[in-house]
């Protein structure tokens, strides 16, 4: 989609227009969302942000979901100035004044950090805010040298972009999402997330994230995914807290997954972009629970992603299930 399709269906007189979900765990699915939620969302960030009309704002994200879409919002609503350029790896690339606001993935933000020019305009940028994806340890310490402010984002197409904050640039850097003011969290029976944000969504939402929320019932840090979690054996074993395990060891591109198993219900599989899985082998046995330890090693060409460049879960579950047919 581009920049002028998506202005004429936000100008035209329906009340609502249709958005993708990233499909992380499946094929992305269309969903009707309300013009008035997002338009509240925008203010929401602009406010806590402290935006201003005139400020600068980079669109380096496809408009074809939700992050991109409520850049342009936030431009409409906050009277901002749009900085358009093409959707890359290398968003900074050419750019020689830092714009005020920019939102990225941590695939950008990454890529920028290795280009001497590009790094110096990331570095400027005033409010850098980062979603679609996890931040690795590795980049979060960089990120709490930057001058400005730098944010990682919690949220999801559901809840039109984020509803929560967590700080990873100076001395208030924090493991901690903090919900905006009009934002409630709690959790379920089966600890995970749920979201009560009614001026974007309808409805509380519960989400597959499993979270452990602080003393004060207000912010929230997340475990994993309940979708992620393999249960082997009767052992419980969360994806993303074995993968943290390892990454901090090697720089092979890989991810965990499972598949099912007749013995043990559900068994670990690692997934590497290496032929070498001797040393992955020797990696997990380092480094990981007795538990934890792969049932499978498959070496694949690249680690699936979705479009937006988060995990592609459920393809990483289909190739271990075809290996162990084949």
């Amino acid at each position: 989609m581009t920049l002028n399709e998506f202005l004429s269906e936000w100008e035209s007189a329906s009340p609502t227009l249709v958005v993708h979900t990233s499909g992380s765990t499946g094929k992305p699915k269309p969903m009707t969302v309300e013009k008035r939620r997002m338009e509240a969302s925008a203010r929401i960030t602009c406010d806590f942000l402290g935006l201003q009309p005139g400020d600068t704002a980079l669109l380096c994200m496809p408009l074809d979901f939700i992050a991109g879409k409520m850049v342009v919002v936030r431009s409409i609503v906050r009277r901002l100035k749009l900085v358009c350029v093409k959707p890359s790896g290398h968003p900074l690339q050419g750019i020689t004044e830092a714009p005020v606001f920019a939102a990225m993935v941590p695939m950008q933000v990454y890529n920028s950090m290795q280009v001497h020019e590009e790094l110096r305009v990331l570095r400027q940028i005033r409010h850098l805010i980062i979603g679609g994806g996890a931040v690795s340890d590795d980049m979060a310490k960089l990120l709490r040298e930057f001058p400005n402010a730098v944010w990682s984002t919690y949220g999801m197409t559901e809840t039109l972009s984020h509803i929560a904050l967590r700080r990873l640039s100076g001395p208030e850097a924090s493991s901690w999402y903090t919900p905006f003011a009009s934002v409630c969290v709690s959790t379920n029976a089966d600890g995970c997330l749920v979201i009560d944000a009614p001026e974007v969504c309808a409805q509380p939402l519960v989400t597959n994230d499993i979270v452990e929320i602080d003393s004060d019932g207000r912010r929230f840090r997340i475990r994993g995914r309940r979708d992620n979690v393999i249960c082997s054996g009767g052992i419980k074993l969360q994806i993303e807290e074995m993968e943290e395990k390892l990454r901090q060891h090697t720089d092979v591109e890989f991810a965990i997954t499972k598949r099912p198993h007749p013995k043990f219900g559900e068994t670990v599989v690692l997934l590497a972009v290496t032929d070498d899985m001797e040393a992955m082998r020797t990696l997990c046995q380092e480094y990981l629970s007795r538990y934890e330890q792969p049932y499978a090693y498959i070496s694949v060409p690249a680690i699936p992603l979705t479009a937006t460049g988060k995990p592609a879960r459920a393809e990483m579950m289909r190739i271990a299930a075809d290996v162990a047919a084949e």
